[in-house]
């Protein structure tokens, strides 16, 4: 599964659906499909291929060369999308999906670079990080969190691209069609 950082987001970083399903057909992934007008793409990657980060960056430069953009790509295994969508710390209470927000980042979490960092600083939101990704609840909307991606990249030195809890859940979907049954 790929995740394109800022894609579709803003009228000057556009990037047409069938583009990015075109471009990962080159690269020798099949089964290729995207989530609409997002940036995101499932898919099944080449066998024997290149790992998910040179697959990452494969991707990026394919997106450069055909649409002039500058742009991040984070390649994740469809498992670890479905654990990270199964494992939301949130769910067990009524919230919005769409004010939660999932960082995904390009490594593992350092935890001692986050010791800290005070949650009671940043309430009402909430956080929980993860081993790949942190988790976060807005309830005053995802528009006024001071906890965004930026933070997450800047206090782990990785680079992450966010995704609401309705993208991450229908992404999530997505991966599981497609297991056999």
């Amino acid at each position: 599964m790929a995740l394109s950082r800022g894609i579709n987001v803003g009228k000057h970083r556009r990037a047409p659906m069938p583009t990015l399903r075109e471009s990962l057909a080159d690269l020798g992934c099949a089964e290729v499909r995207t989530y609409p007008r997002s940036g995101n793409a499932v898919f099944v990657p080449p066998a024997g291929g290149a790992g998910p980060a040179a697959l990452g960056e494969a991707l990026e430069r394919a997106i450069a060369e055909r649409l002039s953009l500058d742009v991040r790509v984070l390649v994740l295994e469809g498992g670890e999308l479905c654990r990270v969508a199964a494992r939301i710390p949130f769910s067990g209470r009524d919230i919005d999906p769409a004010r939660l927000l999932v960082t995904f980042l390009s490594g593992p979490v350092d935890r001692a670079r986050l010791a800290d960092l005070d949650p009671a600083a940043y309430a009402p939101d909430q956080f929980h990080v993860g081993e790949r990704e942190v988790h976060v609840h807005c309830p005053d909307g995802v528009g006024q969190s001071r906890l965004t991606q930026g933070l997450w990249e800047k206090r782990l030195g990785l680079f992450g691209t966010a995704r609401s809890g309705n993208t991450v859940r229908a992404l999530a979907a997505m991966v599981t069609a497609d297991e056999p049954r």
